[in-house]
């Protein structure tokens, strides 16, 4: 039974999900560090909001840490490049508290426009100040979204409801869905100029720290108010209070901040400041939702493969699970074969999808054949980990679909280029389930691998399989399976063997000493 661990406070939702589920679970929230570090490698799973740090220190004492997911969008308190490098999935819920955070981004717009904090003190402190506070109508200004995902698209169309102008920056939306939402999509520096009301909807990452900072704010017209429910370290908050105090900007609302928790910051007691304390993601419904949503991914992760809403590998569905699992097999076989038979740097490797290959979800497919090709090479390598450390070592990856099917219904193709030749292999699945090895080097073959393989690459020339065959008595090496293929009559030959227990290297050796053999190898799958 996978164990999971939740840290942080949740919703016992949470709890009743993985229980429910078949997935034991301890709720163990307010842990220090060290605590959690002395902790964390028994657990599969680990469940987190805010408050965990998962630091590459607790990632490198998880030893069996399969998934970490993130009740909330945010992963700023993970080292998802550490969890990668240990082959950790990292999931996020990008959808649950979409609706709250956008009404939340809406409610902060509204109170900055009508000064709704300062009036209600005023009014409850015994005071009637009617005439100190006056607003800004909505209507007819242009809002302007930094980011355009779930929660900017749903701000977004709040915001046309109040019959606001939308416009939009975000190198990630499509001229279409841009269309879909109503939205204008803009530059930045256009943004700037045309803006109103600026809010900002998009992760914290090296492109968008400091995305509105003094020099951002030259650009504004003057009296333009922002409004940011995302990410602290998005504005400068230092160029927020030099621009307020000019005049430049006319107020900002706040839920996030550089340094949080915000007990103090430069920006309070200025009149101009709408702050609450990340109130985003809090609402009932919203912290429910992503609580069962995490444990829901964490699920079925562990349970049946299923990957939903990934940060650093490819998404599979709970349907797609099940009909990629064969292919998955495939895919390893084939990366490890071609990575066994590697003895120089690798410069490219090339995946082709034919037929019904290429009609499923090919990205995790991908990865697996890279882990197969890789982990020759390397210790601790898994299709979470292996695209990264093929992107790390230069190895330009590629994939090819070929949707109408060749000799074969489906069929994947591996062709691998290394420093000093071009090797290709591929498989098939028999009965739908069942991979199968049916080329390797452009010579035909139909071979099913075990555990113990040998590989011999040889000319093809009268009395070698005779004289294969007297060695592989001599080592008492018992043959389950003998395969094998030539390009052509007195060309190039491959015998691949299966043989029930691991061969001496001395028999490689005395393989390869055969005037015959141009290559011999011991292969293990």
């Amino acid at each position: 039974m996978p164990k999971v661990l939740i840290s942080d406070k949740m919703s016992p939702r949470a709890a009743e999900v993985f229980k429910a589920r078949g997935v034991e679970v301890d709720v163990k929230p307010g842990m220090t560090p060290d605590e959690l570090k002395a902790c964390i490698g028994q657990y599969d799973g680990l469940a987190v909001r805010s408050a965990t740090k998962a630091t590459a220190e607790i990632i490198a004492a998880a030893d069996n840490l399969k998934v970490i997911g993130r009740a909330g969008i945010g992963v700023d308190n993970i080292d998802i490049k550490a969890a990668t490098a240990k082959g950790i999935v990292v999931m996020n819920t990008p959808f649950g508290n979409s609706i709250t955070t956008a009404e939340h981004a809406i409610s902060m717009m509204m109170a900055l426009a009508r000064q709704l904090p300062l009036a209600n003190a005023s009014t409850q402190a015994g005071k009637w100040e009617k005439s100190r506070f006056m607003g800004v109508e909505l209507m007819g200004k242009t809002f302007a979204l930094i980011g355009c995902g779930n929660i900017g698209a749903a701000a977004a169309d709040r915001a046309q409801g109040l019959k606001m102008k939308v416009i939009a920056y975000d190198p990630y939306l499509s001229p279409e869905r841009a269309k879909d939402l109503g939205v204008e999509k803009v530059e930045l520096d256009d943004l700037f100029a045309r803006a109103d009301f600026i809010s900002l909807h998009t992760p914290l990452t090296d492109a968008t720290r400091g995305i509105i900072n003094a020099e951002a704010f030259a650009k504004m017209k003057d009296g333009v108010r922002v409004i940011n429910c995302a990410r602290g370290g998005l504005v400068d908050e230092a160029a927020l209070k030099v621009a307020i105090e000019s005049g430049k900007v006319a107020g900002a609302a706040l839920d996030v901040f550089e340094v949080e928790p915000a007990k103090e910051n430069p920006l309070f007691g200025m009149e101009q400041i709408v702050a609450t304390p990340h109130l985003g993601a809090s609402t009932t419904e919203a912290q429910v939702n992503v609580a069962v949503q995490v444990a829901e991914q964490l699920s079925d992760y562990l349970l049946t493969g299923a990957v939903v809403n990934a940060l650093n590998m490819p998404s599979v569905s709970a349907e797609e699970a099940p009909k990629l699992r064969p292919y998955m097999k495939l895919a390893e076989q084939l990366g490890s074969f071609a990575g066994q038979l590697t003895q120089t740097g690798i410069k490219s490797v090339s995946i082709e999808y034919e037929g019904q290959a290429a009609e499923l979800n090919t990205k995790p497919l991908t990865a697996i054949v890279l882990q197969g090709v890789l982990s020759p090479q390397l210790e601790a390598v898994n299709m979470v980990s292996a695209p990264a450390i093929a992107k790390e070592r230069d190895i330009d990856v590629s994939e090819i679909k070929h949707e109408r099917p060749g000799a074969y219904q489906t069929l994947i193709k591996l062709t691998l280029t290394t420093e000093t030749q071009t090797r290709s292999v591929s498989g098939t699945l028999f009965n739908g389930q069942n991979p199968r090895l049916v080329e390797i080097k452009g010579i035909p073959i139909d071979a099913k691998l075990g555990t113990h393989m040998l590989y011999i690459t040889n000319k093809d020339e009268p009395g070698f399989i005779g004289k294969l065959g007297t060695a592989l008595g001599a080592e008492k090496a018992n043959i389950a399976t003998f395969n094998l293929g030539r390009a052509e009559a007195g060309g190039d030959a491959i015998a691949l063997i299966e043989v029930d227990s691991a061969v001496s290297d001395a028999f490689i050796e005395n393989l390869r000493a055969m005037p015959e053999v141009v290559q011999a190898l011991h292969l293990t799958f």
